[in-house]
């Protein structure tokens, strides 16, 4: 089944509103030199303050080819939350995909895969996707428990979603030990677990939905490091931190993803 690419730069706490419109203007200016029907879907998710004067340049885009997500979302769709987010909130303001689940949240701020799966019942009942994050420290790797901690992960998350919602949806794998490290998870190693994902995935639904739902890899995802990863069966694109930053990196990683015939 073909899944279309995704190339997704989570730009975490970095960029000023004018850092943010050169870098949209240098992703805008790269992909007018490439082959609009060999494109990815490219997602760019600034900050919450720049999410404005993003998606008002997106919009301005004749391409159409950029999508916006945010970072985070709350799960209420108002009230008595001070410092949050709704998923109407950023649907208002041009957002299509919202990440949850990053390691970084559940790290720093203690997100629960309850917490989460309640995010993305929200999002979804919002009309718009979730890019839901998954991954294991370097401990529960050396322990053996990568693939049983993953697939709780999974499952939590996707508890009670229909299966139509669920092939909507994308998955990032993001082993935590390689999230900002330099260190790439062997391109095989990835393809692996998310192979073991899309089962996981299965067993919850249908092979039908299991053979739509897009699965990402994250983690120290460089231009040398996507046409390898990009040639696995079951990676369907990447989720791009430091390198999504710079122009110059993000738009080398979306070229050399093409390279790749799908």
């Amino acid at each position: 089944m073909s899944r279309r690419p995704i190339m997704a730069g989570n730009w975490k706490m970095n960029l000023l509103q004018n850092d943010a419109k050169s870098l949209i203007e240098g992703i805008k200016s790269g992909l007018k030199e490439l082959n609009k029907e060999q494109l990815p879907e490219i997602i760019v998710a600034p900050t919450y303050t720049s999410l404005s004067v993003v998606s008002n340049m997106l919009s301005e885009c004749s391409c159409g080819k950029i999508a916006l997500a945010a970072q985070n979302c709350h799960y209420e769709t108002s009230g008595a939350y001070t410092g949050e987010v709704s998923v109407e909130m950023l649907k208002d303001i041009g957002c299509k995909y919202i990440i949850i689940g990053h390691s970084e949240r559940r790290q720093y701020f203690s997100e629960t895969d309850e917490m989460i799966n309640k995010k993305a019942k929200a999002i979804l009942n919002g009309g718009l996707l979730p890019i839901i994050c998954c991954g294991e420290t370097l401990e529960q790797r050396e322990s053996g428990v990568t693939d049983e901690h993953i697939a709780s992960q999974i499952r939590a998350a996707l508890s009670g979603i229909s299966n139509e919602d669920i092939a909507k949806s994308v998955i990032a794998y993001e082993p935590i030990w390689a999230i900002g490290t330099g260190k790439s998870c062997d391109a095989v190693e990835a393809n692996r677990v998310i192979a073991m994902i899309r089962n996981v995935v299965e067993e919850l639904t249908n092979s039908q939905t299991a053979g739509s739902i897009r699965i990402l890899y994250g983690g120290s995802v460089k231009p040398a490091t996507i046409e390898e990863q990009m040639s696995m069966s079951d990676i369907d694109g990447a989720l791009i931190g430091g390198a999504s930053l710079k122009s110059d990196s993000f738009n080398e990683i979306i070229t050399n993803s093409m390279k790749v015939a799908v």
